[in-house]
């Protein structure tokens, strides 16, 4: 039996989660008072066992039976919920193997889905949404230590969660909890305020200033044939390659979950656009998560109109 305990920051997909699991054909509890985690588990590991000595016994094809278990647990508990850890040292004392995954997001965003859905903070009660997202990380920071899996919701869709999830408990797939997003940009319209690295390429010949090239994207094959002419880009990428595979393992070491590459050029749409393609191809391929982002591909285009 797997059983695996959803938690981290309100906000940041627990139900979404949770849903997936439940497709998956895990039994799902939510908001499960603290106090009965253990009874629960004991129940349904009996019950498992119960299951597998008749299917041994009659052959039975067990449809029915809990076979996985996946449980929502969160602030919502109350003060209850720092009892948690006590509960997690006893199952491990009694040999119940668990897993944890704890969905993180930054705080901006955590604000910004609670005014979308015009809901309040669970510890924020009359104060403001901030306070209460700074009292949750305290209260359940306990369980980041302890997670087997973190997954930061930040830039991910509610259909990337859900793919992500089904690689660990679904498709059995290793998993670092290390997502890498190469994000292209332009200067004009600013510095992207999540970007961990960031990197100039306008030292590179500009495809703007060429009439015939001017509408194209770094997408388009005859904008990556000409900026990658360069001989400067050839070297310049190689030298971005070696740098970025040889911090990726010890970001991971460190234990940070998300990291932010960006590349940036006059406008974001051709040179930054290109050299983010091609290391985004360099780097596939490896344990960790990898995503692709043109932020500002198609302002220009915009502005104008």
């Amino acid at each position: 039996m797997r059983i695996v305990f959803v938690t981290g920051m309100s906000g940041a997909g627990k139900r979404t989660a949770l849903k997936v699991f439940e497709d998956a054909g895990y039994y799902c509890v939510d908001n499960l008072p603290i106090p009965l985690v253990m009874k629960f588990v004991e129940l349904a590991v009996s019950g498992a066992n119960g299951q597998n000595s008749n299917e041994t016994k009659n052959g039975a094809s067990g449809k029915g039976g809990i076979t996985n278990i996946a449980m929502g647990v969160d602030v919502r508990s109350g003060e209850s919920v720092g009892d948690l850890e006590a509960v997690l040292d006893a199952m491990t004392g009694m040999n119940y193997k668990y897993e944890i995954l704890f969905l993180e997001a930054e705080d901006e965003v955590l604000v910004k889905r609670y005014k979308e859905t015009r809901r309040n903070h669970p510890l924020a009660g009359v104060n403001r949404i901030m306070e209460g997202i700074a009292k949750e990380r305290e209260e359940i920071s306990f369980l980041k230590k302890h997670a087997d899996y973190i997954i930061d919701t930040t830039t991910l869709l509610a259909r990337e969660l859900k793919q992500e999830i089904e690689k660990i408990f679904v498709d059995d797939e290793k998993f670092n909890n290390l997502v890498v997003t190469i994000l292209s940009f332009g200067f004009k319209y600013g510095i992207p305020e999540d970007a961990d690295l960031v990197f100039d390429v306008r030292f590179l010949p500009n495809p703007y200033y060429i009439d015939e090239l001017r509408p194209m994207t770094g997408k388009d094959s005859t904008i990556r044939e000409y900026v990658m002419g360069s001989p400067q880009a050839g070297i310049f990428l190689d030298k971005l390659t070696d740098m970025i595979e040889f911090l990726i393992p010890n970001y991971i070491i460190e234990g940070k979950n998300r990291l932010v590459i960006a590349i940036g050029c006059t406008g974001g749409k051709h040179r930054s656009v290109t050299l983010a393609g091609e290391l985004y191809s360099r780097l596939s391929g490896h344990d960790y998560g990898l995503k692709i982002e043109h932020r500002d591909i198609d302002l220009d285009a915009k502005i104008k109109k």
